[in-house]
C-alpha cells in the first residue's frame, strides 16, 4: 500500500516504507525493512553489494512496487531521484539539462534560472554551463545529476550512491547541495559506500542481504556494538582471524560478550567507529556468537 503526503519545509511528515519486501523471483532482495526518512534531515542507507540499497530506494521513489508493507512518499512531483547512473542527458548541455528539468516539473522559468546559477556557482559548473552532459568529467556529471533532482525543489529527495567513484572537491560540493536541500526542509535519503559520510547523516540503516542489520544515529549504532573491538598493530592468524579486518594502518579484531582475548591477540580497547560497528554487526549475524 502507497501513502501519499506534502511536506512543507521543516514541518512535513516524515516518508519511508514500513514492513517493505520486494522478492525477484524466489529471492528476496528486501525482506521486512522499515525506515523512516524525516523532512530536515539526511538519512543515509548503507551495506554491500547486494545488500538491497538500490531496490529500497526505487521502492520509496515509487519506480518499483513492493511486494508487501507500505510506502509513504510525496507525489512524483515533489519527488526528486538520482539513479545509480547520474541521469543526465549526454547530449544536452549544461543549462539545458536543468531547464529541461525544471519544466517538466512546472517550475517557472525566472525561478528555474534562480536555483540554477545558485547551484552552478556554488559548485564550480557555472564555467561549464555551455558544455554537453556526455564531456563532463564523472564528478561534474554527478553534481549535474543533484542538481537536476533538486532544482524543482522536492519534498523527497533520494539519491543513490551520488558520491561514489568522484574526487574529493566534488564530494565536498555534492555533501553541499545534500546539505542545502535538508536545511531547506526536504528529507534526503541516500545510498553511500563510504561509512565516513554516514556518520554525517542524522540516522543509517545498515542492509545486509535485503535484510536490516543495524539502524539508528551513528552513535547509537557504535553505542549498541556487542563485546569489546582491540587495536593491533600486526594481522591476526589462527581461528581469531575471523573475527579481525584491516582498519586504515592496523587491525581489529572483536571479542564477543563473555568471551577472552586470545592469549595471541595482543592488543588495545579501542572505541569502534560506525565502520567497525558495521562489521561487527555482520559478524554477530554470521558466526551466531561467541568464537575462539
Amino acid at each position: 500500500m502507497t501513502q501519499q503526503a506534502a511536506a512543507t519545509q521543516g514541518t512535513g511528515p516524515s516518508f519511508g516504507i514500513r514492513g517493505v519486501t520486494v522478492r525477484f523471483g524466489a529471492h528476496a532482495a528486501l525482506a521486512d525493512v522499515t525506515l523512516d526518512v524525516p523532512a530536515g534531515q539526511v538519512t543515509a542507507v548503507v551495506g554491500g553489494d547486494g545488500a538491497g540499497k538500490t531496490t529500497l530506494l526505487r521502492v520509496l521513489a515509487g519506480a518499483l512496487a513492493p511486494d508487501a508493507g507500505e510506502v509513504r512518499r510525496p507525489p512524483a512531483t515533489r519527488t526528486g531521484y538520482l539513479s545509480a547512473s547520474s541521469g543526465t542527458y549526454p547530449d544536452l548541455t549544461v543549462e539545458e539539462n536543468l531547464a529541461f528539468s525544471a519544466a517538466g516539473y512546472g517550475v517557472p522559468m525566472a525561478r528555474a534560472r534562480e536555483k540554477s546559477r545558485e547551484y552552478l556557482e556554488r559548485t564550480g559548473l557555472d564555467r561549464a554551463r555551455r558544455r554537453l552532459a556526455a564531456n563532463l568529467s564523472g564528478g561534474m556529471r554527478q553534481k549535474l545529476g543533484v542538481i537536476r533532482a533538486m532544482v524543482h525543489e522536492p519534498a523527497l529527495l533520494v539519491l543513490d550512491e551520488p558520491t561514489t567513484g568522484v574526487d574529493p572537491v566534488s564530494r565536498a560540493d555534492l555533501w553541499w547541495l545534500i546539505a542545502r536541500a535538508a536545511a531547506a526542509g526536504a528529507a534526503v535519503v541516500l545510498t553511500t559506500t563510504y561509512l565516513d559520510e554516514a556518520e554525517r547523516a542524522a540516522s543509517v540503516l545498515v542492509l545486509d542481504g535485503g535484510r536490516a542489520l543495524a539502524r539508528g544515529t551513528p552513535d547509537e549504532i557504535v553505542s549498541a556494538v556487542p563485546g569489546t573491538v582491540l587495536t593491533s598493530p600486526e594481522r591476526l592468524r589462527g581461528p581469531v582471524a575471523r573475527r579481525a579486518w584491516r582498519h586504515a594502518a592496523t587491525w581489529r579484531v572483536w571479542i564477543p560478550p563473555g568471551a577472552d582475548a586470545p592469549s595471541s591477540v595482543a592488543g588495545e580497547i579501542t572505541r569502534p567507529d560506525l565502520q567497525d560497528a558495521v562489521i561487527v554487526a555482520a559478524l554477530a549475524r554470521e558466526l551466531g556468537g561467541p568464537h575462539d
